[in-house]
């Protein structure tokens, strides 16, 4: 394949455990940004975490966030585009949800903002705003919204979208980051898949000349849409499933790998075994 455009999930993939990125993938990045290629970031972090992870990793394109409901330019930090949940679907997520899973707690991210429950909030790992709306969602809840999160204290990710799934297929996509008993939720046939077509359609690039890099579910439609999707040797087992082929994983440089070889068969560069 000809490749223009790689793209790439974070957490578990362009980031080892420590959350940073090892010397040999920045080299590899840079490596496909000076050969022409664009380098996207795909996540599911909202606008506000991604500026930090994108200036480590020295990397110039735009970044598909909240699993492809936001177009986010991290080097003018501004949002190019959000396809937003209505407020009146939100709020039948949540009241759907209540039904069934009364002990799930509820944060929302849109735009730079974030919203959530006080009992979220006091678990994040993630550094939490000063500006946070904080309380139910039925009171934080007053517009739409990018990405409604959900989060059990119980339950393992995989089975929460499985038991949640069927029960919202009218109103969201339902699907996951982590296996912490957290499901992400976003418009209806938004993904990131869907977030890298369009961003790749407006460079003028098929998906055919696209490499795409992940390991969890939200990163499923991305290596499926992509001409060659790679999963990490980390990968939850149903992105390997669907990938391409699977690499080596986040702290074994999964993704260098596979760029250092991309480059040599298209005689750009050859690196060496380690940096």
């Amino acid at each position: 394949m000809t490749t223009r455009l790689l793209a790439s999930d974070l957490d578990g993939t362009l980031l080892r455990r420590d959350d940073q990125p090892s010397p040999r993938t920045l080299a590899a990045l840079r490596a496909a940004e000076e050969a022409g290629w664009v380098v996207v970031l795909a996540t599911g972090r909202p606008p506000r975490f991604v500026d930090p992870a994108a200036a480590s990793l020295g990397v110039h394109g735009l970044a598909v966030c909240n699993n492809g409901a936001t177009i986010y330019d991290p080097v003018e930090r501004r949002i190019i585009r959000e396809v937003e949940l209505s407020l009146a679907v939100a709020l039948e997520v949540v009241d759907r949800l209540r039904g069934v899973e009364p002990d799930l707690l509820f944060a929302a991210d849109w735009g730079l903002e974030l919203a959530a429950e006080q009992a979220w909030l006091d678990t994040t790992p993630w550094p939490v705003p000063p500006d946070t709306h904080v309380g139910p969602p039925e009171e934080f809840l007053t517009g739409p919204v990018a990405k409604l999160l959900a989060n059990h204290p119980t339950v393992e990710s995989d089975e929460l979208a499985h038991r949640t799934r069927g029960l919202l297929h009218d109103l969201v996509e339902v699907t996951s980051s982590t296996g912490s008993g957290v499901i992400e939720m976003t418009a209806r046939g938004v993904s990131k898949g869907s977030a890298l077509a369009r961003v790749a359609d407006d460079l003028g690039i098929g998906p055919a000349e696209v490499v795409a890099f992940g390991d969890m579910p939200n990163d499923t439609e991305m290596l499926l849409w992509a001409g060659l999707g790679v999963a990490m040797g980390n990968a939850h087992p149903a992105v390997k499933a669907a990938a391409d082929e699977v690499t080596a994983t986040n702290d074994e440089d999964g993704v260098a790998l596979v760029v250092e070889r991309l480059l040599a068969e298209a005689r750009i560069g050859v690196f060496p075994d380690n940096l």
